[in-house]
């Protein structure tokens, strides 16, 4: 018995709709297991010319089951609403499963971001902290690049915060 072009293509369709259905549900609950990314602290850094540089020390927090290996680090930091500084790393590592780690990121700041930031401070925008963002991505482990993001305040040192 010979089977239509037609039915085949239901069958095909039918088959396809079920793997993206049951794709989506095993990110979905992946996603409940993802690692947290928090900024630890904020370290000043020698600069050159007009640039001025910070390592930004992020904590890696793991609350899936199994160990997460990343080898590189990207990232965007946003303050007050506007983009001030960016930063890479090559830092790789495994966060054990529910563990932590970690991880330092230098960071480079044009002369206009730091000027536009100094004003914010200078009209008390930052006198009880600078209101932050930050997004980035873990480059690696066994599900490839997680992205990340993080929102809170925090005192940015030579900014007399």
């Amino acid at each position: 018995m010979t089977t239509s072009p037609a039915l085949l293509r239901r069958r095909f369709l039918a088959g396809t709709a079920a793997v993206l259905a049951l794709s989506l549900a095993g990110c979905a609950s992946f996603n409940e297991r993802a690692p947290r990314v928090t900024v630890a602290g904020v370290e000043p850094a020698t600069g050159q010319g007009l640039e001025m540089r910070f390592n930004l020390v992020l904590r890696v927090q793991n609350p899936g089951d199994a160990a997460l290996n990343f080898d590189g680090v990207a990232l965007d930091l946003d303050l007050n609403g506007n983009r001030f500084a960016s930063g890479v790393s090559d830092a790789g590592g495994t966060v054990p499963r529910f563990g932590e780690t970690l991880v330092t990121v230098p960071v480079s700041v044009s002369a206009v971001s730091a000027v536009r930031q100094i004003v914010g401070l200078f009209d008390g925008r930052g006198a009880t902290g600078v209101p932050y963002e930050l997004r980035g991505r873990l480059a690696g482990g066994t599900f490839g690049t997680t992205r990340f993001t993080d929102r809170g305040r925090l005192d940015l040192p030579g900014f007399g915060g």
